[in-house]
């Protein structure tokens, strides 16, 4: 078999894998929410790599990535998110690429994941020309790509002339082909860009291109190689930074750990959240600048004194995560958890996993390569769970526990927020509800349940959207609420985001009264 005939088999097989990719986007998704459909959808470009990539199927680490790839494919079908849709991406491509070059360090693979993407603006193209090129250089005897077209031009147009002319003077065809429905412009155009997109997602999977396993590990290495101080630098540095972050620490175990009173004017709840955020990039920076300075070899690492600083200073930005954390908590104990203070809390302790992964590379003589990679799979390890659990629901079952518990001695329920979740707090909204003893809270919480509860079966009713998560957090909150609509009062203004009924505007004010005509006292 020739190279172009070899080139054609290849490309056109997995072209029609693509082209049945297309097929299946265009019925599993409709422009409504994304549900259980997603998963199918990965599920299939899944299969469609094992098919067209046999290598994918035989080596170890390719093998690997696929089943992890398979499994986010259950994710997704559960209750489909951007984390997990990227995270199902990320093993998809590593197995897809994987064959061509082993894994070697994960920030080096970052960088070839991002030339990966990049790749499909391009290749879809760049493959269409040399397949049209080959069909024409080596296929003589069959018909290339412009001679199928030359072929099909004059019956189809021809076609289509007479088929109009006929339509214009014959009722029957007329009808039939005005009852014909075609979908409106924007139809046509967002349907396009969606198979665009599939294109430029798909292609680069089956078709890795050779530019993403061209990039070497000690090209990167160059700027951090650069800068090398001496033992000296490095010994001041890290006595001077040591003696900052013991000022700082011993300000948090004062009046952070041990609960002394703080000075007037600060109350704890500005004290823990003002800071939190900012000392996370302070560990951050004194991570990075560890890595730089004290690779193996170095005059750094190979002095023992400055070692015993290093490790002191590591421990001293443990401390300091954990008194992040702690802020954090201090914070959500008075305000209540949230998404984002949830998310806060894990990266915090992916922060402390790093710092702690530094020194245990410092006291074994680890690589680099082995820190980064590490480092990279606890980041991929709290990825994946973020992608499976629902933060939302998390934040809001949390308030609603802490709620329940400590009543009006716990932190303010905020309504408005666990509005804003929608079916996240469905359960959570329908378990206060019940609880509720005050009338007026409870029809507060009714409507709010209500409303999540209708988004959630809008969103089970079509089979594009359902999620087996959906369902079971409906049959939690119909088992608790029950099916029916609260006993609600009307509320002709509206009611606000934590359904309390909007008053009525104040009626406008009395026009003043008019100035005399005249002077002096009217008769």
């Amino acid at each position: 078999m020739t190279l172009a005939r070899q080139f054609q088999t290849g490309v056109l097989a997995k072209a029609m894998a693509t082209g049945a990719l297309l097929i299946a986007c265009q019925i599993l998704f409709d422009g409504s929410r994304l549900g259980a459909a997603l998963g199918a959808f990965a599920l299939a470009w899944s299969a469609a790599l094992a098919l067209t990539q046999r290598a994918v199927t035989r080596g170890t680490a390719a093998r690997i990535a696929l089943v992890i790839a398979v499994a986010l494919v259950g994710v997704l079908v559960d209750d489909p998110s951007v984390i997990g849709w990227v995270s199902f991406w990320v093993a998809l491509s590593l197995a897809a690429v994987l064959p061509r070059r082993g894994f070697d360090e994960a920030s080096i693979w970052a960088r070839r994941l991002v030339v990966h993407a990049a790749t499909g603006l391009v290749s879809p193209f760049r493959d269409a020309a040399r397949l049209s090129a080959a069909g024409q250089r080596g296929l003589r005897g069959t018909m290339s790509v412009r001679a199928v077209i030359r072929l099909l031009l004059l019956p189809v147009g021809g076609g289509a002339v007479f088929l109009a002319l006929f339509a214009s003077a014959n009722p029957l065809i007329e009808t039939v082909l005005a009852e014909i429905a075609l979908p409106d412009a924007w139809t046509v155009v967002w349907r396009s860009v969606l198979a665009g997109l599939v294109v430029i997602a798909v292609w680069p999977s089956l078709r890795p291109s050779s530019a993403v396993t061209r990039m070497s590990r000690t090209a990167t290495r160059a700027p951090l190689i650069a800068y090398e101080p001496g033992a000296a630098t490095l010994t001041l540095a890290l006595v001077t930074f040591n003696v900052v972050f013991a000022l700082q620490n011993g300000l948090d175990i004062a009046f952070l750990w041990s609960g002394a009173p703080l000075p007037a004017g600060v109350t704890l709840a500005d004290y823990a959240h003002r800071g939190a955020y900012a000392l996370i990039v302070t560990a951050l920076l004194a991570g990075a600048f560890v890595m730089v300075a004290m690779r193996p070899g170095s005059p750094g690492a190979a002095t023992p004194s400055v070692r015993a600083l290093v490790m002191l200073w590591i421990a001293q930005n443990v401390l300091l995560v954990a008194s992040s954390a702690l802020r954090t908590l201090d914070y959500v104990d008075a305000y209540g958890m949230t998404e984002l203070r949830l998310a806060a809390l894990a990266w915090m302790g992916l922060v402390a996993v790093g710092l702690a992964l530094i020194g245990w590379r410092l006291r074994a003589d680890r690589s680099a390569a082995w820190l980064i990679n590490a480092n990279a799979l606890a980041a991929a390890a709290v990825i994946v769970t973020a992608s499976v659990v629902d933060l939302g629901a998390t934040a809001a079952a949390w308030n609603t526990r802490v709620a329940l518990q400590r009543g009006r001695s716990g932190p303010q329920l905020d309504l408005c927020y666990l509005g804003r979740l929608g079916p996240s707090a469905l359960v959570s909204l329908a378990g206060l509800e019940r609880h509720a003893r005050d009338p007026a809270l409870r029809e507060r919480l009714g409507w709010l349940r209500w409303n999540a509860q209708n988004d959630l079966l809008l969103r089970q009713g079509h089979w594009r959207s359902w999620t087996p998560r959906g369902a079971r957090r409906l049959s939690a909150a119909e088992a608790i609420a029950g099916k029916r609509s609260p006993a609600l009062r009307p509320a002709p203004n509206g009611r606000g985001c934590d359904g309390s009924i909007v008053p009525p505007p104040p009626p406008p004010a009395a026009p003043p009264a008019p100035p005399p005509l005249t002077k002096g006292p009217q008769q």
